[in-house]
């Protein structure tokens, strides 16, 4: 059985929020599970799948999955080390106001038609100091449900990557390829290597991961390394160290990187998340 641990960041009458890391000791499908209330969960370390029916959804840090309420699932670990994410509930009047509604089924509830969507790097660097700020007590309560909400908007509105139509078997193609990227997001993959792994030629294999996720292999790659940065920033003294950690060549090419997709150096995303140094 996996191993769940549940820490409770913020609950409000407004908004809970959760940090939930799990072992992923099991590999295969667990029983089946139902969520109470509805939740938008922004994995932020490993991956995981999520059984609804007959549709599966690899959760990773490119996404942020829909648990509704009152819906059966099931999870696997198909790849070893656990993950980590942040858990978001939301009064469901908030979340349906909040919500576009060609993203909610008919019915006037916060229920999602889509297992999980896309998110904007805003949206991902959002959740990370939602969660370094609620771990170490330095938001407010208005404050914290403030950025809660705004974490909700940012991962359901136009900023967040659009629905695209694949088949099936196209998504699960590129699903399978998400599970091998994330199995070790620091390794220098060869596009031969994943599209072996996969059981594709690699021209297929490029050909429909673009047009399944709009973005070709290797910048998915790099937003899960740099997704990864996001979680670990806080805590790391050395950025080379980092750097080179996560698969960059340098400290030079992890801050480029870095600043392109968020808009700011990493040193400037560690300073903003760790507490304040006292003056002795």
């Amino acid at each position: 059985m996996n191993e769940l641990s549940v820490t409770l960041l913020l609950e409000t009458r407004t908004v809970g929020v959760r940090d939930v890391a799990c072992d992923g000791a099991c590999r295969h499908r667990s029983p089946s599970e139902c969520a109470a209330a509805t939740h938008l969960v922004f994995p932020y370390r490993g991956a995981y799948v999520r059984h609804v029916g007959r549709q599966d959804v690899v959760a990773e840090a490119n996404q942020v999955v829909f648990f509704n309420r009152d819906q059966d699932y099931a999870i696997s670990h198909p790849i070893g080390g656990g993950d980590a994410c942040l858990s978001v509930s939301i009064d469901d009047a908030l979340l349906t106001e909040l919500s576009p509604a060609e993203q909610l089924e008919d019915g006037g509830l916060a229920v999602f038609r889509r297992p999980a969507r896309g998110l904007a790097p805003a949206a991902q660097a959002l959740a990370a100091r939602l969660r370094h700020g609620l771990t170490r007590g330095a938001f407010e309560p208005l404050q914290a449900e403030t950025l809660t909400l705004a974490l909700v908007g940012a991962a359901l509105g136009e900023r967040t990557a659009r629905t695209r139509a694949a088949s099936h078997g196209r998504r699960k193609l590129a699903d399978r390829a998400k599970l091998v990227l994330a199995s070790d997001p620091a390794r220098r993959w060869t596009l031969a290597q994943i599209a072996g792994d996969v059981g594709v030629s690699p021209v297929y294999l490029t050909q429909v991961f673009a047009q399944t996720e709009g973005m070709p292999l290797y910048r998915y790659q790099l937003r899960l390394r740099l997704a990864r940065a996001l979680d670990l920033l806080a805590s790391s003294d050395d950025l080379t160290t980092l750097a080179l950690d996560l698969g960059f060549s340098s400290h030079s090419h992890f801050t480029a990187a870095f600043r392109q997709l968020h808009g700011h150096a990493p040193a400037d995303f560690r300073r903003s998340v760790r507490p304040p140094r006292l003056c002795a």
